[in-house]
């Protein structure tokens, strides 16, 4: 029994590594993401919040800012077409240069319906706006990050499942 107990103790350990593994695996990835400054010089709407994922844990580095815009927002067609996307996601912020890749989709973020929009900035950056609404109040959400759009857009859908993000949108949305 006594030299059973090294290999049922090492046993137990490697089930646990493997459970922590399996964990972290399955977890929202929004730990990867960490807060940011807000980047952008002050206009007639509050400053949001920024966060960044870096290359090795979303494929390639990206940012995404989002704010609430209270009142912004047709009380009843929502986030009507792309030309709204292109007016009110922020994409601008990030770059007056920006260049629609295709059309958009419609898109359900933290239980808010909207549309989402991928565009190339300067260069080789891409870009995706993303602009959401609950009763007369929007919600912009922008992202930027190197390459490939579609990796930006991945990045950025995950980021916005996660919890902690929705929680907040909601919260925003309601602070009236």
């Amino acid at each position: 029994m006594m030299r059973s107990w090294p290999v049922i103790a090492a046993m137990f350990l490697a089930l646990g590594g493997l459970s922590a593994v399996a964990g972290y695996e399955m977890a929202p990835h929004a730990a990867q993401w960490r807060e940011i400054a807000w980047p952008f010089p002050r206009d007639g709407w509050p400053a949001g919040r920024a966060f960044r994922c870096g290359a090795v844990e979303c494929g390639t580095e990206v940012e995404v800012y989002l704010r609430p815009k209270l009142g912004f927002c047709n009380c009843d067609s929502g986030v009507a077409d792309d030309d709204e996307v292109d007016r009110v996601a922020d994409v601008d912020m990030i770059s007056p240069r920006f260049v629609p890749l295709r059309a958009g989709e419609v898109v359900d973020v933290a239980d808010m319906h909207g549309r989402i929009r991928a565009y190339r900035l300067d260069g080789s950056r891409a870009a995706i706006g993303i602009a959401v609404s609950h009763r007369c109040d929007l919600m912009a959400i922008a992202a930027q990050g190197g390459g490939d759009a579609a990796r930006v857009q991945r990045a950025t859908l995950r980021f916005l499942e996660s919890q902690e993000v929705k929680t907040w949108m909601t919260t925003a949305m309601e602070g009236r």
